[in-house]
């Protein structure tokens, strides 16, 4: 059981370290959260913020996700968005991943893990 949980932790691990692109695309971010940002007053209108907003979502969506939904984040931050809860989307499915997942099931056979209830007798 503590293997099993243990082989759990380690894929989860794998799954958000980002790639070698991911990883260059954050040398600017951690570069700019070092010298730049405790120079000036906090003023992120969003939670988490902008620097925050790209580490997660290139660590968990990759470089070209990421990027765009960082680009999205950043064209959204101005007088004009009222800011707020605003976090990084959850990972999709893969395609093949979720075509397996289709094919896999009968149709017509309940994916349930229940017996059937009997029927009450009229």
């Amino acid at each position: 059981m503590a293997e099993q949980d243990q082989s759990a932790d380690r894929h989860r691990d794998v799954a958000r370290r980002p790639g070698p692109l991911a990883w260059i695309l954050l040398l600017p971010i951690r570069l700019y959260r070092a010298v730049i940002s405790p120079l000036l007053p906090p003023m992120c209108r969003f939670y988490p913020s902008c620097s925050a907003y790209a580490v997660e979502a290139l660590t968990v969506h990759g470089a070209f996700r990421g990027s765009g939904l960082t680009l999205w984040r950043l064209l959204r931050c101005g007088p004009w968005h009222p800011g707020g809860l605003d976090p990084v989307p959850p990972r999709r499915e893969s395609f093949r991943r979720s075509r397996a997942l289709r094919e896999s099931t009968v149709p017509g056979e309940s994916s349930s893990t229940h017996a059937p209830r009997p029927r009450a007798e009229e």
